[in-house]
């Protein structure tokens, strides 16, 4: 099988199955790509879009072709030269009914074999399903809930659920829908129906952050990691699958212990881990090959934003929105309303951990409201996704305890009492009891999420001065990096990660990215691009942030020809606003909030069909930035990662947007003269390099400045390789690109 060159995403499920990928097979040997890098197989919700949400591990979805539509495409990957790398979720599974665990679980609650593979708190009583469309005893009185026998036994029908009952046979007054003998039958239940607004702090369960219909696994058991990991050792076991990616590993009780079983079942299997590093954060010492490669892509758009040209686009957003807060201030108030708005839940059970943590200590004397603001305070000062206060002692574990003693000291300072803050910082550090212990982990759970939700999914809406810098990975404090300080981190990779521009859960593809990232080197064109946009009609009816916003997504998405843009931009706009949780949220949206800024964006997408000069002038940088972005994502330290259709130009937003169709055959003809043909030409050229100078990817990268831009250069045995980056002037010839002439993106390929 091939070394790892280069992996491919693709998007499993709404038409992509393991035939048409099979038939996608050639055409990736040809692009250069050594691995097929697969969205989880495994049997999901009925018409899942992504297959996250897993009903049965043991099998792979029929869905997709099966068992053996798997073992087809191995088989004719196999024939390529290309390998398999599948997505696992061993974090969670879905929360539905179509879920066979679950529903022996609803069944025979806690006798049930599978109830305690599912991280419920038993303690709490029976297990709240919040699906209702409305209260309980609202539905029942209405006569919308009544008992009748199933399939499989009998259940409890309200609307289309049909939620299993314990085995016993029905009365006649149960199944006639008398409101006694059904309130009677639903209290005898090892769980219980409820409106859905109660998952906001009423549920049971560990969610996926807050994502209800997900429920966590308790995969530090050894039985449950066995039965749910079962096919997938097989897989590796076979060598139908030659790596894995692990996903959401930060949600994990303990995520080292469990990279370290999954190694040692599945020995020899390459490991990688969806891991957001924050700062300066290194991996923890796993044994995993790296992370999925955000922190690369990060990396790359710091490296190629201009400085000034940032000073100058902040000056010109802050005029233009009067936005005067630092990004710190913006997360951290995201942060607050967050875990007390859409994770209070989460909130809610640390509370209780805490008090009984404390109660076993002896140590405080502390009541609820105490000690839930101190969980809140001090999730709010932590600065990463997640500590590791479980791993072995250890420069890591040290690491953390400062990180976490640290946040303490800031989260002090807005106490009125900070007694029961350095109690709870000290059991969650020294762990004397089972409580703590359990305080600890689920506290370190909840860190990841509330980062993810803060920022990925708050912040990012909000602080908009560049969205090129709103992305996973990044951090819009730290934006602009000299060659010097791309040099340095480069220095410190292993070149075993993944480098990703582009992914299922980027906010903007890297194309699109690469348009906002120009705004930063002409600043004064956007400035004009701004006037123009504000005098379109409707303009003025939007706020100036809003109106900022969608400036910069029309000009992320736009592309010549496409007829969609107008109610892509719209789509994303609700979506953008409704993250925000500003004027309007998921729960409960405000429509005429969000108008205003929906109309803007059709209008703006229709009038500017032909886009004007300044939009012209700022895309065809953003193309030169994407060539320079596609060249180092190659050449940096690492295995180059392609979001499927990445060989082309990608300008979507985020999902939905970024999981549309992929028309391949348009991309292996592209018109010549744009970006299409470029970006193929390019990764073809380079990939080829990687496969026949492998040697040379390991060499040294040394990365320099130079007059008017700066250049990356490796050499090794085989030859010498060195991109140059000159944005003034009339740019560089290179051997390699650009095929004629000069260019601000330059290669030179001299072989030995």
């Amino acid at each position: 099988m091939s070394a790892w060159r280069a992996t491919y995403r693709l998007q499993l499920r709404e038409g992509m199955t393991f035939d048409r990928a099979a038939a996608l097979l050639p055409r990736l040997k040809a692009l250069g790509i050594s691995h097929l890098y697969l969205s989880p197989i495994f049997t999901a919700v009925t018409g899942s879009t992504h297959g996250y949400d897993v009903t049965d591990p043991t099998a792979i979805d029929p869905a997709l072709g099966g068992r053996e539509g798997l073992e087809r495409l191995a088989a004719a990957a196999r024939a390529q030269g290309i390998g398999l790398l599948l997505d696992i979720v061993p974090n969670h599974m879905a929360f539905h009914l179509d879920n066979p665990w679950l529903r022996d679980v609803l069944r025979h609650g806690e006798r049930s074999r599978w109830a305690r593979h599912f991280d419920i708190d038993w303690t709490k009583g029976r297990l709240v399903l919040p699906f209702l469309p409305d209260p309980f005893e609202t539905m029942l009185e209405a006569g919308a809930i009544r008992a009748a026998d199933g399939e499989d036994g009998p259940e409890l029908r309200a609307g289309d659920l049909a939620v299993p009952l314990t085995p016993h046979p029905l009365t006649e007054a149960e199944r006639a829908g008398d409101p006694e003998a059904i309130r009677a039958l639903h209290a005898r239940q090892p769980w219980r129906l409820a409106h859905w607004e109660l998952e906001r702090d009423g549920i049971t369960h560990r969610r996926f952050f807050n994502i209800t219909g997900l429920i966590g696994m308790r995969v530090e058991e050894e039985q449950v990691f066995e039965d749910t990991h079962a096919l997938i050792l097989d897989l590796v076991e076979k060598g139908i699958v030659q790596g894995l990616r692990v996903d959401h590993v930060d949600g994990l009780a303990d995520p080292g212990a469990y990279l370290a079983r999954l190694a040692r079942r599945a020995p020899g299997c390459p490991v990688w881990v969806e891991k957001i590093l924050v700062g300066d954060e290194a991996l923890p010492p796993w044994p995993v090959e790296g992370t999925t490669g955000y922190e690369a892509g990060a990396a790359i758009v710091r490296a190629l934003t201009d400085g000034p040209g940032l000073a100058r686009l902040d000056a010109l957003w802050r005029d233009a929105t009067g936005e005067d807060r630092p990004w710190e201030a913006v997360l951290a108030e995201a942060k607050g309303q967050v875990i007390r708005q859409v994770l209070s839940a989460e909130l809610a059970q640390l509370k209780d951990l805490a008090l009984a943590a404390a109660a076993a200590s002896g140590e405080v004397e502390a009541g609820e409201e105490a000690l839930r603001e101190a969980v809140l305070a001090l999730l709010i000062e932590i600065p990463r996704y997640r500590t590791y206060l479980e791993a072995p002692e250890g420069p890591r574990r040290a690491e953390d305890r400062a990180l976490l003693e640290a946040a303490a000291e800031r989260a002090a300072e807005g106490l009125v009492s900070d007694r029961a803050l350095r109690w709870l910082v000290r059991a969650m550090i020294e762990v004397g009891t089972e409580a703590a212990r359990a305080l600890a982990i689920r506290f370190q759970q909840v860190s990841g999420a509330l980062m993810a939700k803060s920022q990925e999914d708050t912040a990012f809406y909000r602080f908009t001065r560049c969205l090129a810098h709103c992305e996973v990975g990044a951090e819009p404090s730290d934006c602009a990096w000299t060659p010097a300080r791309l040099a340095e981190w480069a220095a410190s990779r292993t070149g075993r990660d993944l480098l990703l521009t582009s992914s299922h859960d980027t906010k903007r593809a890297e194309d699109a990215r690469m348009r906002l990232v120009a705004m930063t080197h002409l600043p004064e064109v956007f400035a004009a691009l701004w006037e123009a946009a504000s005098d379109l009609p409707g303009a003025g009816e939007v706020d100036p942030a809003q109106r900022w916003y969608v400036l910069q997504s029309w000009l992320a998405i736009h592309e010549d020809g496409r007829g969609d843009i107008g109610d892509r931009l719209a789509a994303h706009m609700e979506k953008a606003l409704r993250e925000a949780r500003e004027v309007t949220s998921w729960t409960h949206p405000r429509e005429a909030a969000e108008q205003p800024a929906q109309a803007f964006a059709r209008t703006l997408a229709a009038a500017w069909h032909e886009p004007p000069d300044t939009a012209r002038t700022l895309i065809e940088r953003g193309d030169q930035l994407s060539l320079a972005q596609l060249a180092l994502k190659i050449l940096l330290p690492g295995i180059p990662d392609f979001y499927q259709g990445a060989e082309g130009p990608l300008h979507h937003l985020t999902d939905p947007d970024n999981r549309l169709p992929v028309d391949f055959e348009a991309l292996d003809a592209p018109p010549e003269g744009g970006l299409a043909a470029a970006k193929l030409r390019l990764t073809r050229a380079l990939l080829r390099l990687r496969s026949e100078a492998p040697g040379l990817f390991g060499a040294p990268l040394r990365i320099e400045a130079m007059p008017g831009g700066w250049r990356a250069l490796r050499e090794g045995p085989e030859g010498r390789l060195m991109l140059t980056l000159s944005w003034e002037g009339g740019g560089t010839a290179g051997s390699l690109w650009p095929p004629e002439g000069k260019g601000p993106v330059a290669i030179d390929w001299q072989a030995a």
